[in-house]
């Protein structure tokens, strides 16, 4: 399991960690959040679809 992950921020504008701080399973799928180690934005990923922002 990969506690970490390389995302473009949309925050911060440019790539940076996300760290991710919770997951479960669900009917769907997978459903993890995800949050930038330096600016606390979060999203949210179920099964390969996510909420992020684009940048």
């Amino acid at each position: 399991m990969t506690l970490e992950a390389e995302h473009e921020c949309p925050e911060c504008g440019e790539t940076r960690t996300f760290w991710k701080v919770a997951s479960m399973n669900l009917h769907l799928g997978e459903k993890t959040k995800w949050r930038c180690g330096e600016c606390d934005y979060g999203f949210i990923r179920v099964n390969g679809i996510s909420t992020a922002q684009p940048a």
